[in-house]
């Protein structure tokens, strides 16, 4: 919302009394941000092609997409191989991508490689390429290739340093298959966007000789409590993310039994990996740490609905917008330098976004007379749809748009201030940087709150979560 616009806002709502906030339980883990990155794109990946949530509805994204499945051994033979090769080739009928499965490392040229967007290593163990496939497999992988990793995968190539970095961890030993808890701790990657707060199944855990907290970003972690022979202790990531030397990485541990590979949420769990790593879908991968849940869902403490309207919440802590046109802002304490972040959905053309820099009040006006809108809308003209500072300053509309998830699909902002500089993240690419001129406003005290909008604009967040930054001077 901007000042010229308070009466003729698109849909026309009109702003009245308070209504109340309803939420429900489900804890935000702690988080963390490295300096922004910025988008990457087709240029940044030559030969790599660069471009719902609901499980059931075929993801067009990925037609046309070829993944290259190899689970070569010189170690311990998984049986279930087989099984997750039948597995990835439904997923690949289902979603129209073209899926080739080999154990013949020859296939490891630069010319064959090239014809795949990216690459699953099954449950591969110890020495399986040779200098010259690990070098094409590295060139690959920088101009812009996308790995998965599954189980064993961590049990390979231990004396090459680039795949321990693209692996992010390697195993170390493990405990007897049995039952354990899963805490996906990123509920927007397409990985584990489709889970719950917590996530219980049978596999063969895995300790890593390292935690990949400080490299990778951290997708869901293994409740030592709920089974016997973890050796890693409260911090023990099961399934990451990263970035790469200018591709994509993500691994999951999960993967050793056959059963695993009939398990629907396993399936989806893997088809989130290959959607993010082919391009087909966005996230932010970066390294997280430092960051501190802001409602936990079940403690409201510092928060305050001012206008009409509400949020609801579903059981895990999922917020929705009902009505409208109101505002739940953070009354508990003003903010001057700190990164915001938080997961969205919208449905649709919906209308939503977050306030910050403006003073405490119960008039919801007051956020728009005196504070900057990061702006949730798909259809507005450019200044006043996603990734923007409403009616102030259009999103870099290219890397919006390479970076974000259509309607029905999770995203996360970034949304960073130092001083009078806001910067807003879409998974993990810099779409707007803005500078604050207006002496009437300032960035550096204020507060910050989620719009809900009106009837019909449903958008849903979770993981609102905060880091304070060092306050500039100067």
């Amino acid at each position: 919302m901007t000042r010229s616009t308070r009466q003729s806002r698109k849909r026309g709502i009109r702003p009245a009394a308070a209504a109340a906030l309803l939420l429900a339980a489900a804890a935000v883990p702690a988080a963390a941000a490295t300096a922004p990155d910025g988008p990457r794109t087709s240029a940044d990946a030559p030969g790599v092609r660069q471009h719902s949530a609901d499980p059931a509805v075929p993801d067009g994204r990925l037609a046309g997409r070829s993944v290259l499945v190899f689970s070569a051994t010189a170690g311990f033979r998984h049986d279930s191989i087989p099984d997750g090769i039948a597995a990835l080739r439904a997923l690949a009928d289902e979603h129209g991508f073209t899926l080739e499965a080999t154990e013949d490392a020859r296939e490891f040229t630069p010319e064959k490689l090239a014809r795949f967007d990216a690459v699953v290593f099954l449950s591969t163990t110890g020495d399986v390429l040779d200098e010259q496939q690990q070098s094409a497999f590295e060139e690959y992988i920088r101009r812009g290739g996308g790995w998965v990793g599954v189980h064993a995968a961590a049990d390979t190539e231990y004396d090459w340093p680039f795949y321990g970095g693209l692996a992010g961890a390697y195993f170390s030993s493990h405990p007897e298959i049995q039952h354990a808890t899963v805490h996906p701790e990123d509920r927007a990657h397409p990985a584990t966007a489709h889970l719950g707060g917590e996530w219980g199944r049978t596999d063969e855990w895995y300790n890593y000789r390292s935690n990949p907290r400080e490299r990778a970003h951290i997708l869901a972690t293994l409740d030592e409590s709920s089974y016997q022979g973890g050796t890693m202790g409260g911090d023990h990531p099961i399934a990451w993310c990263q970035e790469y030397e200018g591709g994509r990485a993500f691994y999951t541990g999960g993967g050793h039994t056959r059963e695993s590979y009939a398990e629907p949420e396993f399936r989806q769990h893997l088809l989130g990996g290959i959607r993010w790593a082919t391009g087909a879908a966005q996230a932010d991968c970066r390294p997280e740490q430092g960051y501190t849940p802001l409602t936990s869902g079940t403690d409201t403490t510092g928060w305050r609905q001012a206008g009409p309207g509400s949020f609801t919440a579903a059981e895990d802590g999922t917020l929705t917008t009902s009505g409208g046109m109101g505002l739940f802002w953070y009354e508990a304490r003003q903010l001057a330098s700190y990164s915001l972040k938080f997961d969205w959905r919208m449905t649709g053309d919906a209308n939503s976004g977050v306030f910050v820099g403006f003073p405490a009040s119960d008039d919801p006006w007051s956020a728009v007379d005196r504070g900057y809108e990061i702006q949730i809308d798909a259809t507005d003209v450019p200044e006043k749809t996603t990734g923007a500072v409403y009616g102030f300053q259009s999103a870099d509309l290219a890397a919006r748009d390479a970076a974000l998830n259509p309607p029905g699909e999770w995203n996360t902002f970034e949304i960073r201030v130092e001083g009078e500089r806001l910067q807003v993240l879409l998974n993990g690419a810099l779409v707007n940087d803005f500078t604050n001129t207006d002496p009437a406003r300032s960035l550096t005290d204020g507060h910050l709150g989620l719009q809900n909008h009106g009837e019909g604009d449903e958008v849903s967040f979770r993981g609102i979560r905060l880091k304070e930054l060092p306050e500039r001077r100067g």
